[in-house]
């Protein structure tokens, strides 16, 4: 601030400086939009770890690429804001992309950003596994939670829970093919099933198994009581199926769409690479996923 008030001073004299006063200005700008999205981050765990889940849907090899291409976008984006990922369980699909994902991305409010983001996103394109080149659409799903720490209690029955072990899949040499070191923990009540498998370790396995299921039944408890507060509204869309958040159409044009928010990006592929900070901050601004 003080540098462009000298800057003003000095074109009151005369002096061009109107290049020196723009790129003083844009980091104020940039400052400013980042200071505007914290203020907005103020959830309780806002400020903590986030665990993503994506899982394609129905469709195969379209969905399970497409599931993919949500993780490079994610990846992307995290990288952009300094942010490190720890992969907690990986199923590849069979032709391509994959199966599942679950990620832990660590950073200040990585939760609080990402929250808004769970939901169905839709793609529309080109197929380029269809001879035909026919124009196909697909959906996958992303869970969004946070990464609790041992102060806050989730309680957890046993007989509320069912603990699989299976051997993992993917790369790893004789170890994947002999021991059975994956695990998988349903939970019954909800239904809520995760795995791990990137441990060579069964323990560990499990234990982080055991992080994200108290993530997800945390996150499910604070959707149910939004959901009571939001009763009377129609503004919050249930995450479910086939009601989309967000269109990604790459033919017959190009457009993203966010269909609460009604923000909208013409570059498709640079959200594709990670630029999602217009969708998040509209998302906030509407007071989603608190």
């Amino acid at each position: 601030m003080e540098d462009l008030e000298t800057l003003l001073e000095l074109d009151a004299e005369g002096e061009d400086v109107a290049r020196d006063f723009q790129d003083t200005l844009n980091p104020l700008r940039t400052f400013l939009s980042n200071l505007e999205l914290r203020v907005l981050l103020s959830g309780e765990l806002d400020a903590s770890n986030a665990i993503m889940t994506i899982h394609p849907g129905a469709g195969g090899t379209e969905s399970q690429d497409w599931a993919d291409m949500l993780y490079r976008m994610y990846t992307r984006w995290a990288e952009t804001k300094g942010y490190s990922l720890e992969l907690m369980d990986y199923q590849e699909g069979e032709a391509a992309g994959i199966k599942s994902v679950t990620v832990l991305i660590k950073g200040p409010y990585a939760y609080g950003y990402l929250k808004t983001e769970s939901g169905v996103h839709r793609l529309v394109r080109i197929s380029p596994f269809d001879a035909a080149s026919r124009r196909h659409t697909s959906f996958s799903s992303v869970f969004v939670s946070p990464e609790l720490d041992d102060s806050i209690e989730i309680e957890i029955e046993d007989k509320d829970v069912r603990i699989d072990t299976f051997r993992a899949g993917g790369a790893g040499g004789q170890h994947v093919n002999k021991v059975s070191s994956a695990v998988r923990i349903t939970h019954i009540p909800t239904g809520i099933v995760v795995s791990c498998q990137q441990e060579r370790s069964q323990f560990k396995n499990r234990d982080l198994a055991w992080k994200v299921l108290r993530s997800r039944l945390y996150q499910l408890e604070m959707e149910k009581r939004a959901e009571e507060r939001r009763s009377q509204e129609d503004a919050k869309m249930e995450i479910a199926w086939g009601s989309q958040i967000r269109s990604y159409v790459l033919q017959p044009y190009k457009m993203v769409k966010d269909h609460r928010t009604n923000a909208e990006m013409g570059n498709a592929d640079a959200v594709l690479d990670g630029d999602l900070d217009l969708f998040i901050k509209a998302a906030l601004k509407e007071g989603l996923g608190s």
